[in-house]
């Protein structure tokens, strides 16, 4: 019986175009036709045909990622964890499409097609191709299908470099996208990686260059590629954890060549079953296809490239992945952020490696159905049902030093929706959950975005449909452009980042103005407690022990002014505050917490 939220049952079906004289125009400057896609559907599309959503694959997928063919299958498709009911793309709300790529081998058009010409397989006849003309051919089929604009395109290695090809070729047909584990461009090393992989292949004996369909296939050699391969895919941790040093079926060394460690009757495993279900030419050419992928390439730079897109973006990376390290996505989302781009950024803690993607359900349930749901409902800003972030504690790393710090109900969120204007663009750094964005979103219709470090938070923004960076704010703001934003936020934070001052300038850079609450450690209560007891003290809004805070400055509302007029910057507003509300006189004395409303320069 095949698991609760399955797909069930399902048809791989075909849609061919490009019959001669109307072949496709591929990059290299040859033409190809007839081109069948293979491709699956799950779930339904609406009247409107709004709600589709096309699933892009890696280098070793195909068409079938989710449900089954038959009942007595007993794996199902490659990203069933995401793709069903009640799963991170919920075929009760969604159309899922799903394509095997141009130049793949599972009923796509590629190297073991029959070449019109010949009757035979292409072979190494068939023309290189590259992710654009992939990209090409996709939008054909969506358009046979009736599609004019996808709700979202997403996809997780070689799918997210499709996923940036459709942001960028097609802007107008992607309302959202999700770029997962990918890159702009593929570094050297990875490139090398194909290199050798390729290098296999070739020098198999029965590769016959190419031509080896009607006798043996170079088995051995697709299977070291994939094997090369499957390593860039795991991570020294898991690969410790999974393996370690162990023997197979054996206690002691054998003293020969055979594989004898676990590690190596796994990679074993996995070359063998490989070549059971792919072709050794679509191995070539799909990673020659990824080789030349480079963005910015085709408009001379990747700032130009983003300036293009008009999706609502999501960009994932995994902290383990050295195929396509974190670094790489970080391009990605810097040059969106430079283009004032809609984009959300997560780094997920994960030691699963590039696989992660494959990998971690849990979280990935949360961020695909908590963004692609209030990319599908624009006109709900926001979730209006109450958001449990202790469900997060058990799937990131610890919460951030400000991370559910203050319980109850927050006076200074209430000043500062009161303060920001109407359709302000606010920048809110250490967003927490998103709780003020979420109250400026809904009361204030702000364009809105959030930086945040924990991971538990960035998710519980998403799932306030709450666009949020998960980056640290003491490493700087250097992609948000000068004044981009109205108003930039940092509510009950500053006493608690590494570099205040630093911080504090590349607010004052990035925003018109800034708003900056803090608590007050020239409160009375905190004087006495220190004075009397002779001891850290403990109050509402400094509500730690010594040994637990995460305060690594200590700050009165008198040192915040010293520090402005030192610094050349004008405090239009200081409001002091009391657990009841605002405090008249003598507010270093009398106020426990402190909000101001600054601005570069004095005049």
């Amino acid at each position: 019986m095949h698991e609760e939220g399955s797909v069930g049952i399902v048809e791989t079906k075909q849609f061919t175009f490009g019959a001669p004289p109307n072949e496709m125009e591929l990059d290299c400057g040859r033409r190809l036709g007839p081109i069948t896609l293979a491709y699956e559907t799950y779930g339904e599309l609406n009247a409107d045909r709004s709600n589709a959503i096309l699933i892009v694959h890696a280098l070793s997928g195909d068409a079938h990622a989710a449900g089954y063919h038959t009942g007595a299958d007993l794996k199902p498709g490659w990203w069933d964890m995401m793709i069903g009911p009640g799963k991170g793309f919920d075929t009760r709300k969604y159309c899922v499409i799903c394509s095997n790529v141009l130049g793949g081998c599972k009923g796509s058009t590629g190297p073991s097609s029959i070449d019109p010409q010949t009757g035979k397989p292409y072979g190494l006849r068939f023309p290189i191709i590259t992710i654009g003309d992939m990209v090409r051919a996709q939008k054909q089929l969506i358009e046979h299908l009736g599609i004019e604009q996808l709700l979202c395109v997403a996809g997780g290695s070689m799918g997210g470099m499709q996923t940036l090809e459709w942001m960028t070729r097609y802007p107008d047909m992607v309302r959202a996208a999700i770029v997962i584990a990918s890159t702009p461009v593929l570094s050297p090393q990875a490139l090398a990686f194909d290199a050798v992989g390729r290098h296999a292949i070739q020098a198999d004996a029965a590769f016959e260059n190419g031509d080896y369909y009607d006798k043996a296939s170079p088995d051995t050699g697709l299977a070291i590629a994939r094997m090369l391969g499957h390593i860039t895919y795991l991570s020294d941790q898991s690969m410790r954890i999974k393996f370690g040093r162990t023997l197979r079926g054996q206690d002691t060394y054998s003293y020969d060549f055979k594989s004898e460690f676990s590690v190596e009757t796994y990679l074993d495993y996995q070359g063998e079953q490989f070549v059971n279900r792919f072709d050794a030419n679509s191995y070539l050419y799909i990673t020659k296809a990824i080789n030349y992928f480079d963005i910015a390439a085709p408009y001379g730079s990747l700032d130009e490239a983003m300036a293009r897109v008009k999706a609502k973006t999501m960009v994932l990376s995994y902290s383990s992945d050295w195929l396509y390290p974190p670094y790489q996505s970080q391009l990605i989302v810097d040059a969106l952020l430079r283009q004032k781009k809609d984009v959300t950024y997560n780094n997920i803690q994960s030691d699963y490696g590039h696989d992660a993607f494959l990998l971690e359900k849990k979280i990935m349930t949360k961020l695909l159905s908590g963004f692609i749901d209030h990319a599908y409902d624009e006109q709900r800003v926001y979730r209006t049902e109450p958001i449990d972030t202790n469900s997060d504690t058990d799937i990131g790393p610890p919460a951030s030093s400000n991370d559910s710090i203050y319980e109850g109900h927050r006076i200074d969120y209430d000043l500062i929706v009161d303060l920001v204007p109407e359709g302000s663009r606010a920048l809110d750094i250490g967003c927490g959950d998103g709780e003020l964005l979420h109250k400026l979103i809904a009361r204030k219709r702000v364009n809105g975005m959030g930086i945040e470090l924990s991971q538990g938070n960035a998710i519980s923004c998403v799932r306030r449909g709450i666009s949020v960076v998960q980056a640290d704010v003491d490493k700087g703001l250097s992609a948000i452009p000068d004044k981009s934003y109205d108003y930039v936020i940092l509510s009950m934070t500053l006493q608690v980042i590494e570099k205040p001052g630093f911080v504090l300038a590349e607010m004052l850079r990035a925003g018109k103005k800034c708003i900056i609450s803090f608590p007050n450690f020239g409160y009375w209560k905190v004087r006495a407690k220190t004075m009397l007891l002779g001891k850290a003290p403990v109050t509402r809004s400094l509500p730690f022990a010594w040994h637990t805070s995460p305060n690594r400055h200590v700050l009165s509302i008198k040192d915040f002014r010293d520090y402005c007029a030192s610094h050349d910057i004008a405090i239009e507003l200081e409001l002091a505050l009391a657990g009841r509300g605002p405090v008249r006189a003598c507010p270093n004395l009398l106020a426990d917490e402190a909000l101001f409303v600054i601005r570069s320069g004095r005049a």
